[in-house]
């Protein structure tokens, strides 16, 4: 448990399910007052019954994060409600289609880069305004092992991961003497619904999935809040501008 959560403002931006909902649970059941985003929103209303049948403090903002206005708006929405944001965890984003690259459509392509990289760009650039205002705060960015290896189906989506892994340290250096510290996450494969997907499509995932993950199985979203939470923690003080896998040691093979 985190005592020193009580009370801190923090926004989750696709709270909606899997991982996002999973940090957002965390940060709730620790007494913080979060704000979930998701452009889902039937889903999101689901979240926050749960979470207030649990007793806990949860909102629902309908926001896309690919859309610099709708973020700013968002930002502007938490200030004027809460005056603070103490804590950030940038989780929306998109797989998008698969293929090589000569088979990569320019709409996917932009689509993507729009959500996963711009989108977290949006997110930093209106987070680090209000929270230079207010004395500083703590931010994570969702990033993905993709960021860091080359996978030949997804150019899309590995070259937004890899921008993101850029985007994260060069924002964390300009921003370290100044109260805010940046950090990333890199998960592996984490038994959300984009991998039920993933499931339904790939004969023998399952099996797959003990080859590919060195520690035999898929992780928890549980397991990677955990890693959020002790990141935003006063435990974490003395680390910025660190990506931190929670990926079963994919990264280490």
């Amino acid at each position: 448990m985190y005592s020193e959560f009580m009370d801190k403002v923090v926004l989750v931006t696709g709270g909606n399910s899997g991982i996002g909902k999973a940090v957002a649970f965390g940060f709730a059941k620790n007494g913080a007052k979060v704000i979930i985003t998701g452009r889902d929103q039937k889903r999101g209303e689901t979240v926050v019954v749960k979470a207030k049948e649990l007793g806990w403090s949860l909102e629902f903002i309908k926001s896309d994060v690919s859309n610099a206005g709708e973020v700013k708006n968002l930002l502007s929405y938490i200030m004027g409600k809460y005056a603070k944001l103490d804590i950030a965890f940038n989780n929306a984003g998109t797989s998008g289609e698969t293929g090589k690259l000569t088979t990569c459509s320019l709409e996917n392509w932009h689509y993507v880069i729009q959500t996963n990289l711009n989108g977290v760009f949006y997110c930093m650039k209106y987070q680090i305004g209000e929270m230079l205002k207010t004395g500083g705060g703590a931010i994570i960015n969702n990033i993905s092992v993709s960021g860091h290896r080359g996978y030949a189906n997804g150019p899309a989506y590995v070259s937004s991961k890899h921008g993101l892994v850029g985007l994260t340290k060069s924002a964390a250096m300009g921003y370290a003497d100044q109260g805010i510290r940046i950090n990333g996450i890199s998960p592996g494969l984490i038994d959300t619904p984009m991998t039920d997907k993933d499931r339904q499509k790939k004969p023998g995932y399952d099996e797959w999935v003990k080859k590919v993950e060195p520690i035999g199985r898929m992780g928890e979203p549980e397991e990677v809040a955990q890693t959020v939470l002790w990141l935003a923690s006063a435990q974490a003080s003395f680390i910025t501008g660190h990506i931190l896998a929670v990926d079963g040691g994919i990264l280490a093979c």
